[in-house]
């Protein structure tokens, strides 16, 4: 079912959120076209440049939201969704058109509720403000009257819209059917067989078998296209032997952490407050006696445990309840003790030791940490003079020479990730560069920096058999793997076929029932439940899994759905509501198909490409 014009319901949407992100921060409308006003017409009824740029602005920033990235309008993807949002206003201008033409229009109460339950215009108490509405209307460039005219459109279109998909309701016989396809259960049993299934272990392959599985496969064993690399980096690791660090300073950044490094005691307590000293008093004369436990003193008072919970506390966050708190030597229950709430009872649910860690356990990383800021602070003073060098054409090997960084070479490819290449930064400017980039200084997330240069691109190339020796092995050994399991499951299969037991076999299939069309089965190759679908009762499907293990999947029985169960009923409101939709969908497509071919469709390409223009 194509998807038509969207409903023109979205115009409030665009006009009330999109005018304002164009008006506030886009792209100067108000400048744009001279006299074009629209990019084109069905039948009499125009549409705007502005409306056109707004739909289109709103569907590329939902499609950026979705994929994560920026979406060109210039690239074929941004062409393509310009292409959607024409073919969705002119299908909305299609109805229009329609309606002007049959003279179907809304009272303004219609258009005042309309207005009144945008969001857009409503206040911080929910309800309708005339001055937000008026001042998104004015950022939109709209006068009110308009806007109000557009709303009515949008509303009478709506009438004709309803009418065309009005009592289409889905064949009983399409639903009943597909629910009970859907709602069908499987009883099953499933075997899984590995490389311990086997009779006997493989042998070490032969080099013949060797050469024909390199054969069979070459691209999984060429490497791809690589860069050979050249370049110079100057890390904080690279100077810290080159800096020295005064003891002094190490101690004054352990005294500096000192919270770090000495944790005082803490528990985790809770606090029951009571309104006056007798009832705390007497609460705790219950809890002393085991009339009452804390949680039920708690329930009683009308709260629950996260009311009273303080958490993880120091002494010192308890102030005066501290000393008579921390005085208990493990769990327990302390008070009433006045506090600026009232009488309390303090629960502590467990202790937390202090943790002191001596000077002497992490003086060297702490010095460490200070030798690698001190060196990011000289590569910082250095990084001047080496953007001077490359600026004044230097190669890397004179940079080299004349600073602290260090040269190196580097066959970069898409999964190199060693050394150099462990810098996520690196990775992006080497798979960008060519060998026409110049060599520019950039940052390491480290705080280092570092300029490269491509030296060749190198062509993908088939590795020998001998530097892949033991990659062909592995392959050999899966396949070998699987073709062994395959043969011994269509022995079992057949022997199944025979009335043989999984017994007599010597296996023990696990058994799930109730397995439905979309259930997971943990372990199991994608694929194995639907296969299970569309065996007959005793059935038997082989399928092979990935890491080379094989699979058989048997059907002890098939469970029809229950027409009279909830679940049924559910499942048919469901199929209907989705068929019916879609068939009216469709209809509704039609529909506007056949009033665009006899009211015409204009499009103006100039008032489009210039629309065109104002996006990045």
């Amino acid at each position: 079912m194509a998807d038509r014009p969207k409903k023109k319901a979205n115009l409030v949407v665009w006009l009330v959120l999109g005018l304002l992100v164009f008006a506030l921060g886009g792209f100067g409308i108000g400048n744009f076209g001279g006299t074009v006003r629209a990019i084109g017409s069905v039948g009499s009824t125009e549409i705007p440049v502005q409306e056109y740029m707004l739909a289109l602005q709103g569907e590329l920033r939902a499609r950026q939201a979705q994929s994560g990235r920026p979406i060109p309008l210039a690239s074929p993807e941004g062409a393509a969704v310009a292409q959607e949002v024409q073919r969705q206003l002119v299908g909305a201008a299609a109805l229009e058109n329609e309606t002007a033409r049959l003279g179907l229009s809304v009272g303004d109460e219609a258009v005042r509720a309309e207005v009144i339950a945008t969001p857009a215009f409503q206040g911080l108490d929910g309800k309708f403000d005339r001055a937000a509405y008026a001042d998104v209307i004015r950022r939109s460039g709209l006068s009110e009257a308009d806007f109000e005219e557009n709303i009515r459109t949008d509303a009478a279109t709506g009438l004709v819209r309803a009418a065309v998909v009005a009592g289409i309701e889905p064949p009983v016989t399409l639903v009943e059917r597909s629910a009970a396809f859907a709602g069908e259960r499987r009883d099953i049993l499933w075997l899984r067989l590995d490389a311990a299934a086997l009779p006997e272990p493989l042998a070490a392959p032969t080099e013949a078998e060797l050469e024909a599985t390199y054969e069979a496969d070459p691209a999984a064993y060429t490497l791809p296209e690589r860069k050979r690399i050249t370049y110079v980096a100057l890390t904080p690791e690279s100077l810290v032997d080159e800096v020295t660090v005064d003891e002094a300073e190490v101690r004054r950044l352990y005294e500096e952490r000192s919270a770090d490094f000495n944790v005082p005691e803490r528990r985790l307590v809770e606090r029951l407050v009571f309104p006056d000293a007798a009832a705390a008093e007497a609460a705790r004369a219950r809890l002393d006696k085991g009339e009452a436990s804390f949680d039920d003193l708690v329930a009683e008072r009308g709260l629950a445990l996260i009311d009273v919970d303080l958490g993880d506390v120091s002494e010192e966050d308890l102030g005066a309840a501290g000393p008579p708190v921390f005085a208990l030597e493990a769990a327990g229950v302390a008070g009433p003790i006045e506090t600026p709430l009232g009488p309390a009872l303090f629960r502590v649910n467990a202790v937390l030791p202090a943790q002191v860690t001596p000077f002497e356990e992490v003086r060297d990383d702490l010095a460490g940490e200070i030798a690698v800021d001190r060196a990011r602070r000289q590569i910082d003073s250095l990084r001047e003079g080496i953007e001077d060098l490359l600026a004044a054409g230097n190669t890397l090997e004179t940079v080299a020479e004349q600073t602290a960084m260090e040269l190196g070479t580097i066959e970069f490819g898409p999964d190199t990730a060693d050394g150099i290449a462990g810098y996520e930064a690196f990775r992006e400017k080497a798979a960008a560069a060519t060998a026409e980039t110049l060599p520019e200084l950039f940052q390491l997330e480290d705080g280092g920096v570092a300029a490269l240069r491509v030296d060749a691109v190198l062509p993908p190339a088939l590795q020998p058999l001998e530097d892949v020796r033991e990659r062909v092995i592995a392959d050999w050994q899966r396949a070998e793997t699987e073709a062994r399991l395959t043969a011994l499951a269509e022995e079992l299969k057949a022997a199944r076929g025979q009335g043989r037991s999984w017994e007599e076999l010597g296996r023990q299939p696990e058994a799930r029932t109730g397995l439905a069309r979309d259930s997971f089965l943990e372990g199991a190759p994608e694929g194995l439940v639907a296969d299970a679908f569309g065996l007959p009762q005793g059935g038997i499907a082989i399928r092979a899994g990935e890491d080379g293990s094989v699979h058989l999947v048997e059907v002890t029985a098939i469970i029809p759905q229950d027409p009279e169960s909830e679940e049924a009923a559910t499942l048919r409101e469901s199929i209907g509501t989705a068929a019916a939709q879609g068939i009216a969908q469709d209809a509704l497509n039609r529909f506007i198909a056949a009033l665009e071919a006899e009211a015409g469709i204009s499009l103006n390409q100039s008032a489009i490409n210039a629309a065109h223009a104002q996006f990045p």
